[in-house]
């Protein structure tokens, strides 16, 4: 069984490989396929958006195509940036983001926040399967750590006793909210294929 990523990043193809692996899947990057389809993110939730970019890809390509939405939700900022979170404040740049989140939070009562991961998986037959994942931690106060992108050097897991970028690729990928919402997808693909 072949599944297209829609997706162009590396580093998300690398983890679905791993993971859906397991299961005798293959997982291609879009491109790989001659695609360059950018799908617009007009969705309001995580699965929406998700949806948005699987469903366009398996049109395209005629095969089942998984695709991620993720994003950090802060509980002082209600939530936010949440499905913005690629484009906060309209910024381009993952420290620039980051800093204004940090500004954002200056003198909050809380700091608790988690990362979030919708996974969708459309089927040429009709066929989706959806599966979510988060991972719980807080937003420290200055970033620290060299791994990862995004907001990963201002993301404080306490079980850890690190941010995400401090963590090593595997232990990151052990606890994060990608991994766990693959894991749940791997589990319902399972149920699936056992029905059919």
């Amino acid at each position: 069984m072949k599944f297209v990523l829609a997706s162009h990043n590396q580093g998300k193809l690398a983890e679905m490989q791993r993971i859906l692996g397991q299961l005798g899947v293959e997982v291609v990057l879009q491109s790989e396929l001659g695609l360059a389809l950018e799908p617009e993110e007009t969705g309001t939730t995580f699965t929406e958006n998700a949806r948005i970019k699987a469903e366009a890809v398996m049109q395209a390509s005629g095969l089942p195509a998984i695709a991620d939405d993720s994003g950090l939700c802060v509980d002082a900022l209600n939530g936010a940036p949440g499905v913005y979170s690629a484009r906060y404040g309209g910024l381009d740049d993952d420290v620039a983001r980051y800093r204004l989140l940090l500004e954002n939070l200056r003198g909050a009562g809380t700091r608790a926040a988690h990362f979030h991961t919708s996974v969708v998986c459309c089927f040429p037959n009709g066929d989706v399967l959806e599966a979510e994942g988060d991972c719980h931690g807080t937003i420290a106060y200055a970033p620290q750590g060299e791994n990862g992108f995004g907001y990963d050097p201002v993301f404080y897991v306490p079980e850890q006793g690190k941010t995400f970028a401090e963590l090593s690729p595997e232990e990151k990928n052990a606890i994060s909210h990608r991994a766990r919402a693959l894991q749940e997808f791997c589990r319902l693909y399972e149920g699936m294929k056992h029905d059919k």
